[in-house]
């Protein structure tokens, strides 16, 4: 047999995984433990879980408002299922709505005071269904270079052109648009904070950049924003007082909502539509009536949550000074948001960071290209309103332990 025979036998579509399989195999030879197959053997609260026999305070884990222990929400998620059972079978055009579907869009349409609400499995099929369907062949999506992946995958789902303006770069956006055929139809999709840095985008002054160009239609995905960022907890967006420029708000559960699904509101007279011709929208099984419960309940109770968010914002300021000042790099010069990532020198510095901070007893993300900036590798810390203030001095010292035992601080 020869070479090349044998060559085309051993290779097949996982072929083209062999470098990734390789580093990864590389790395856990070194002892580590794999960051990405972590399991919560026992959560006892937004702010602790058991991870293999040992309590951890979570330091990643999105849940910003700490909804996912709150009596209301849980009992409310138990009525549910008590009295609708544990899932639709179908779709939301079909046998899938049911009162507590309409329940949770009208709690968002209070929340966000617009006129219009669909609710989405998850917030990667809020993305991926509303940029698709909005955003055709022979339309442009203008989006961030460092959005999210749903983004990204949304304007593939729809076949439109897409156009990349550098990282919150007002200057790099005016100019994309304007090289633009003025009669085309274009949809600018921003998010308020971004999940990798935790930074903010500077809204007000994109919104007049977009505004000086025809035909041009914005989305924001507030994802991480929602339930922190201003006055009513919308988002960023709300906070930078630019809510009657957005035609779009995408959003998700699975944050301060603290449980599963996705969203998108608008003012648009059209927008009831989209529920006839969005895919992802159409063709999925709608959320179990427990999912969509606990949801109603949560984001009704986030209306009202302005001493959570302050306390939120306090252990966003304590970590991020408390990290700084033991000469970390962070994401951000200042704190932007519930997000603190610490910036490291390459993969098995993170690597061993994470490991040193989970036998310490504190869990945080580690996150690596593609989903980070090229080169970089980093510890991304998500606070919550949950965390006490003896809480965030321990997470402190436990970053201090591992920093010098790793070489990552002197």
């Amino acid at each position: 047999m020869t070479d090349a025979a044998t060559a085309t036998e051993t290779r097949d579509l996982f072929s083209k995984f062999d470098p990734l399989i390789n580093e990864r195999e590389a790395l856990l030879a070194t002892g580590v433990r794999d960051p990405y197959a972590i399991v919560m053997d026992q959560v006892l609260s937004p702010t602790r879980a058991i991870i293999k026999g040992k309590e951890t305070i979570l330091l990643g884990t999105y849940n910003y408002m700490g909804m996912t222990f709150d009596p209301d929400v849980v009992a409310a998620g138990k009525k549910a299922l008590d009295e609708f059972g544990a899932g639709t079978t179908g779709s939301r055009v079909l046998n899938g709505t049911y009162q507590g579907h309409k329940e949770v869009e009208d709690a968002l349409k209070e929340f966000y005071g617009t006129s219009g609400a669909m609710v989405f499995s998850t917030g990667y099929q809020a993305n991926l269904g509303i940029i698709s369907t909005l955003a055709g062949k022979g339309d442009y999506v203008v989006l961030d270079a460092d959005s999210h992946a749903s983004i990204y995958d949304g304007c593939a789902m729809g076949n439109a052109e897409i156009v990349r303006f550098r990282h919150n770069s007002v200057e790099d956006l005016d100019k994309r648009l304007g090289r633009l055929p003025a009669d085309a139809l274009k949809l600018v999709v921003l998010e308020g904070v971004y999940s990798m840095l935790g930074d903010v985008a500077p809204l007000p002054e994109m919104v007049a950049a977009i505004r000086k160009h025809p035909n041009c239609m914005i989305l924001c995905d507030e994802a991480h924003g929602m339930g922190f960022f201003g006055p009513n907890g919308r988002g960023a967006y709300e906070e930078q007082g630019v809510e009657g420029e957005i035609d779009f708000v995408v959003g998700t559960f699975s944050k301060s909502v603290g449980t599963v699904g996705g969203f998108c509101v608008s003012n648009h007279p059209k927008f009831e539509i989209l529920r006839l011709v969005c895919r992802p929208y159409v063709f999925t099984a709608s959320l179990p009536p427990s999912v969509v419960a606990t949801a109603a309940t949560s984001i009704r109770k986030l209306m009202h949550a302005g001493e959570k968010r302050a306390h939120l914002w306090k252990n966003s300021q304590r970590l991020h000074k408390g990290l700084s000042d033991l000469g970390f790099k962070l994401g951000s010069a200042t704190p932007q948001s519930a997000i603190i990532a610490v910036i490291l020198t390459d993969q098995m510095q993170a690597v061993a960071m994470w490991q040193t901070l989970l036998e310490l007893g504190l869990y945080v993300n580690m996150a690596r290209p593609p989903a980070t900036p090229a080169g970089t590798f980093l510890l991304r810390c998500s606070l919550c309103a949950e965390h006490s203030d003896d809480q965030v001095t321990q997470i402190i010292g436990m970053f201090e332990a591992a920093g010098k035992a790793t070489g990552a601080i002197d």
